[in-house]
């Protein structure tokens, strides 16, 4: 019989940091659907790739947990909002929910490095320079449709012109199941 590691403070937050990615992968779909539904198809593709990209980060903890020997427990997810009056509103809610992950990864490799859990501080800088990204594309995005004063259409061009296709980071952590 193997023996597992007791759970730190730090793989505490680790699993309820699953369940946030995958509240914000589940927000980012509400977002997307009511782009869609406005006929915005730029910022539905916008949203529905940020939904992919968190429920990658919340499988890349799982990988993580699985890797160090961890029990996982896969959540149900949090609250999503879905009604909105203006889109400008949905992509503030979007930026809110970065600086939300932003301050929960820094509690996490605060803990890391606290609890002297050098491959979990480790493991935690990859998501750190992943929220400096998420945070300035956000904020642009935000002030694209702030100047645009309601001509979603702007937008929509913006992001048609700015798009540079995404594209796979190798330098993410592994994806349990695989990267979407």
């Amino acid at each position: 019989m193997t023996t597992k590691e007791p759970r730190s403070k730090f793989y505490e937050l680790l699993q309820q940091q699953v369940q946030n990615e995958f509240t914000a992968s589940q927000q980012y779909i509400a977002l997307a659907v009511w782009f869609d539904k406005e006929d915005l198809p730029r910022l539905a593709k916008r949203f529905y790739a940020q939904a992919v990209e968190e429920r990658n980060h919340a499988l890349a903890i799982v990988q993580y947990l699985l890797d160090t020997d961890h029990h996982v427990e896969i959540p149900g997810t949090g609250q999503v909002r879905n009604d909105f009056s203006d889109p400008v509103e949905l992509i503030e809610l979007a930026l809110a929910q970065e600086k939300d992950v932003k301050s929960d990864i820094e509690t996490l490799a605060k803990t890391a490095r606290g609890e002297d859990d050098y491959t979990g501080e480790q493991f935690m800088q990859w998501f750190l320079k992943e929220q400096v990204e998420e945070i300035a594309q956000m904020s642009t995005l935000l002030n694209i449709a702030k100047r645009a004063q309601g001509n979603m259409f702007e937008v929509e061009k913006f992001l048609d012109r700015e798009d540079d296709g995404g594209g796979a980071d190798p330098t993410m952590p592994p994806v349990a199941g695989g990267a979407l």
